[in-house]
């Protein structure tokens, strides 16, 4: 029997695994093990270890690492704290193989790490470029430190090749959290205004904004032009659903921002921490417009049909169709794209796959990924394989 470990960080990334990961704790072939640090183990982000488990799921290992503040020293200091605690971790676990996803600082460590103990791993979406954040190279680190590669669109797949990657161990599966959003049950919109505390209204709008990271100091200015903008469509009728950032470095400046901003806006902002799975794909689903820099809406968003204003450099690079507008991280700009954005009805059918809208969905995803997790041969050591 397999014994697969998922090493989970942050709410985003643990809700487009979820699915995969209930699919290997209901195979046979495998024992499912599970990893949760940094955000996970977090008050200030929402304490959603918690929502691992009240999911149905054994939390293997909790590795609490996230110190507080968001300066480059805060962030390295928690990468060494995930690398410490993963040691024991691996140590106890001793798994075959390690899945994690994206390209976040904590997935470097987990991936550093379970090269030194020598164990295969499996890596969600590598081969992607966003160019305005460090991300864009721990993705690319990752890939070098994995065995096993799952890409969301065929370009990314090529490129993963390119940079010297067995392509037997390369594969073009799609993107599991747009494929989860045509099999989830949402909760209903009266639900989740009652879970917010917070009437939607006629029409909103779901965002979120990260700090940039390849452009340190800029994170106030770029925050402040977002919400000076957004303040002038309450006049039209404009709610505005704020999801935190993450725990990247200038995210706790941003967040300090976001919420004081809120407070002074309750009628028309809400701002939450975490809103967990299904209750995000259903702001997604009911919302007219997706607006900040998280991949989110250029992933998830255009399944449901749902137009975008993609802020500033954070996506730089990265596949998008028709239903995203890029704008810079200026007020003025930000306004003129919420001027011309044509919004979504909340009553709004999610549009057939056929119709294109998403490039990063391919059907059988979820299939596509756990097969290979179950059955791919895992190999001690790789080669550079030149083109």
């Amino acid at each position: 029997m397999r014994k697969i470990c998922f090493i989970t960080g942050t709410r985003a990334e643990y809700g487009i695994m979820t699915p995969l990961m209930r699919e290997i704790a209901n195979s046979p072939e495998a024992k499912l093990q599970i990893v949760a640090t940094n955000m996970h183990l977090s008050p200030q982000h929402g304490m959603t270890v918690n929502e691992i488990e009240a999911d149905g799921f054994t939390v293997d290992s909790k590795i609490d690492s996230l110190l507080s503040g968001d300066s480059p020293a805060a962030t390295v200091k928690t990468m060494g704290l995930t690398q410490i605690g993963l040691a024991d971790t691996f140590a106890r676990l001793t798994p075959d193989l390690v899945v994690i996803l994206g390209d976040r600082y904590e997935m470097l460590a987990a991936a550093s790490a379970a090269l030194i103990f020598r164990i295969p791993v499996a890596h969600l979406y590598g081969g992607e470029t966003t160019e305005g954040a460090y991300d864009d190279c721990i993705r690319h680190a990752i890939t070098k430190l994995s065995t096993l590669h799952f890409t969301s669109t065929e370009h990314y797949a090529r490129r993963i090749v390119q940079m010297g990657e067995d392509q037997k161990n390369v594969f073009w599966v799609g993107s599991l959290g747009a494929e989860s959003i045509r099999n989830e049950k949402m909760t209903s919109r009266e639900e989740l205004e009652k879970h917010l505390n917070f009437k939607l209204g006629d029409k909103y709008m779901v965002a979120t904004f990260h700090p940039v990271t390849t452009q340190p100091g800029e994170e106030e200015r770029q925050t402040h032009a977002l919400l000076d903008a957004l303040a002038t469509t309450f006049c039209r009728g404009w709610k505005v659903l704020f999801t935190m950032p993450n725990s990247d470095t200038g995210g706790e400046t941003v967040a300090r921002i976001i919420r004081d901003w809120a407070s002074q806006h309750p009628d028309n902002v809400k701002a939450v921490a975490s809103l967990g799975r299904i209750r995000y794909y259903s702001a997604l689903r009911y919302c007219s417009a997706s607006i900040g820099n998280s991949s989110s809406g250029l992933i998830e968003a255009p399944t449901f049909g749902v137009p975008t204003i993609n802020i500033g450099d954070r996506q730089k690079g990265r596949a998008q169709g028709h239903t995203v507008v890029n704008v810079p991280p200026e007020k003025q700009a930000i306004i003129n794209a919420l001027a011309n954005i044509s919004p979504r009805r909340q009553d709004a059918p999610i549009p057939d796959i056929a119709e294109g809208l998403n490039p990063y969905e391919r059907p059988g995803t979820l299939r596509a990924i756990s097969t290979r997790l179950l059955t791919s041969p895992l190999p001690s050591t790789k080669t550079f394989h030149d083109q």
